[in-house]
């Protein structure tokens, strides 16, 4: 079997490692909210939080090398997003 050496750019490992911390974010959260522990509970959602930084940092860099374009929601869309969500409490 001949396999060729492929490598990935830049661009595809940050877009993997964002998709494999969102994997890791499910997997903590189920385990905060199964964790019967406060102790355990605790260390899991400092471990999330640790988690969500790393996931941050990716998609900063992301933004910086112009990768993702975020688009900047219009005030009204804000307002309705807000009034959504409180009408939901």
């Amino acid at each position: 079997m001949n396999m060729t050496n492929q490598t990935m750019s830049d661009k595809e490992i940050v877009n993997d490692s964002i998709a494999s911390q969102k994997q890791i974010e499910s997997a903590y959260n189920t385990y905060i909210n199964e964790c019967t522990n406060s102790k355990l509970r605790a260390d899991f959602s400092n471990i999330l939080r640790e988690e969500y930084d790393i996931q941050a940092d990716l998609f900063q860099e992301m933004q910086k090398r112009g990768w993702y374009q975020v688009q900047q929601a219009q005030q009204n869309q804000i307002q309705q997003a807000k009034q959504k969500y409180m009408n939901m409490m």
